[in-house]
């Protein structure tokens, strides 16, 4: 998928999503992005913090090809995407299964093999015993697992992750984000996840952008040193509190 805005520059060749000086204006008159660019690299996690209306989402739909900038220029990486929203989303009429199935229909995917992948990739996620079930039988966390299985069935090179855990509890969010890290190393996905949760960010990211207040602007970058190997004791570390203390001091020097 490719979306290409005017003047587009592309630095880098190798990168999975690339935004060059990316500015989005609604029709409105409302500024919400002046001039980002970012580069996403092969099975890289970068994540982009900031405070709330400052324009995170809107820069992932611009990457998802959902929003045209207004001015700048975006690429991203042929093939598959897959995009997971702060709401699963799941087809209240379709079983488990087959709301996993459904980016393989349309893609044109024989039935067979498309349910064999979907359950595959349910119980990648721990969803395998509830696959015939319908989402109203599942928790909160576990619809979301099944949109993390849908988004990832048709085992894209990029994942776009929008605030996807922001509706469920504390212990729940831990754990997804967990998942979300056994995932990555099985499946060699890059991800750019949206979070207003600097200590998620800091748990799931080998980088995490800040942003300033709207029109948004990327006004820092925190290289994270974990490696793509990490448990539930990291976020108890000292190492971990002195990262997320320095993503929380400049998202408050943040400039208007």
């Amino acid at each position: 998928m490719e979306e290409d805005g005017a003047d587009a520059v592309v630095v880098d060749p190798d990168a999975l999503a690339e935004a060059t000086d990316v500015g989005v204006r609604f029709p409105n008159g409302t500024d919400a992005l002046d001039g980002v660019s970012l580069r996403l690299r092969p099975a890289e996690l970068v994540a982009v913090v900031g405070p709330s209306g400052c324009g995170k989402s809107t820069l992932l739909r611009v990457l998802a090809g959902l929003l045209a900038p207004t001015r700048g220029g975006v690429r991203t990486a042929r093939g598959a995407v897959g995009i997971v929203f702060q709401q699963p989303t799941l087809l209240a009429w379709r079983t488990v299964v087959a709301n996993v199935t459904l980016p393989l229909e349309l893609a044109g995917v024989r039935s067979g093999e498309a349910t064999a992948r979907a359950l595959a990739q349910l119980a990648r996620v721990g969803l395998g015993d509830v696959a015939r079930v319908f989402p109203i039988e599942l928790s909160g966390g576990m619809r979301m697992r099944a949109a993390l299985a849908r988004a990832l069935v048709t085992e894209p090179q990029l994942l776009l992750l929008d605030e996807p855990f922001a509706s469920v509890d504390e212990l729940t969010r831990e754990r997804l984000g967990e998942d979300v890290v056994a995932l990555r190393a099985t499946q060699q996905f890059a991800a750019l996840l949206v979070t207003h949760s600097v200590s998620e960010a800091v748990f799931l990211a080998d980088r995490v952008l800040v942003m300033s207040p709207r029109p948004g602007r990327l006004v820092g970058e925190v290289a994270v040193p974990f490696g793509r190997t990490r448990d539930a004791a990291l976020r108890a570390s000292p190492v971990f509190a002195k990262i997320t203390g320095e993503i929380d001091e400049r998202l408050r020097r943040a400039p208007a």
